[in-house]
């Protein structure tokens, strides 16, 4: 943990993509909204958001195990782009940062998705899956930030954070 002390909220926010909106431009605006309805008077507050995109198609969060498996066969044998914004914000201002990993996946056998579909770890991760699980073994290799494709780019944050003035647990 870079921070000694914080709170987690879970902020209701219209996480739908706009009609031409840049992967890019959707995950920086998710992770500010986020970020921006849990900011108070004296605190600030984190917001990030990831997601998966083939070409300049977003593969969200898996809607059944038929939209999993799709997208996981989307991804066998390809390079994707995981984008992720993270958002720092007090009720003044809000500064955003984007980080974006390329992610080479291997050949996945029809067995191997549909074992895989058989955990409970494609559910609410962009793309069907997180590389910090099973879904490790994968990735064949990745270009940029491992902590970015797993939800939080660690050393932006960090950045941000010291940027704000805000005590690090570490220095």
């Amino acid at each position: 943990m870079l921070v000694s002390e914080f709170d987690t909220a879970s902020p209701e926010v219209d996480e739908a993509h706009r009609h031409g909106e840049e992967p890019h431009d959707y995950v920086a605006r998710l992770a500010a909204a986020k970020a921006v309805h849990c900011a108070a008077r004296s605190r600030l507050s984190l917001g990030a958001d990831t997601t998966v995109c083939l070409g300049r198609e977003i593969l969200g969060k898996p809607a059944d195990a038929e939209d999993a498996h799709r997208m996981l066969s989307m991804l066998s044998d390809t390079t994707h782009a995981v984008h992720t914004a993270v958002a720092l914000a007090s009720v003044e201002t809000v500064q955003t940062v984007v980080v974006s990993t390329a992610v080479t996946f291997t050949h996945l056998s029809e067995e191997a998705i549909n074992r895989f579909l058989m955990t409970d770890e494609p559910w609410d991760k962009a793309g069907g899956y997180g590389i910090q699980g099973y879904a490790g073994s994968f990735v064949a290799r990745i270009e940029g930030s491992y902590s970015a494709v797993v939800g939080l780019p660690l050393c932006e944050t960090r950045a941000l954070l010291v940027a704000s003035g805000v005590t690090l647990r570490h220095g």
